[in-house]
C-alpha cells in the first residue's frame, strides 16, 4: 500500500472520546457526523487498537482496495492529535479520484467530526 494523502489536525476531547467516534460513528444520533454521498459506502473496522489506532476500509467502492489509517495522540492539553492516511495499492488513482477521497476524508475528519465536538 501506497500513502495517497495525510492529513494532522487536532480534535478537542481525548483520544478516547474521538476514538469510539471513529469506531461507532452513528452511536450517538445526536452527533451524526459520518454524513456520506450517494457514492459512497460505510467503512468497516480493519483494525483498531484502543485508544490510539483505527484503520477503515474504503468509503469509496470504485477504490475497494484503499484504506484510511487513523493515528490518535494526546496533544499535550486535553485534546487528540489526529492523523489519518490514506492508502490505496497499486495503480495510484487517477488525480481527480484521488483528490476527491483526500478532500473528502478531510470534510468527514476535520470538518464534520471535529464540529460535532463544538469546533
Amino acid at each position: 500500500m501506497s500513502e495517497a494523502g495525510s492529513r494532522t489536525r487536532n480534535q478537542p476531547p481525548p483520544p478516547a472520546v474521538v476514538f469510539e467516534a471513529l469506531t461507532e460513528p452513528d452511536r450517538d444520533p445526536l452527533r451524526q457526523w459520518l454524513r456520506l454521498l450517494d457514492d459512497e459506502e460505510p467503512p468497516r473496522i480493519l483494525h483498531a487498537d484502543r485508544p490510539h489506532l483505527v484503520v477503515w476500509s474504503s468509503l469509496c467502492p470504485r477504490r475497494p482496495d484503499a484504506q484510511v489509517r487513523f493515528e490518535l495522540e494526546p496533544d499535550g492539553g486535553e485534546g487528540t492529535r489526529l492523523r489519518w492516511t490514506l492508502l490505496v495499492a497499486e495503480p495510484v488513482p487517477d488525480p481527480s479520484l484521488l483528490g476527491h477521497l483526500r478532500r473528502r476524508l478531510n470534510e468527514l475528519i476535520n470538518a464534520n467530526l471535529r464540529y460535532t465536538f463544538g469546533h
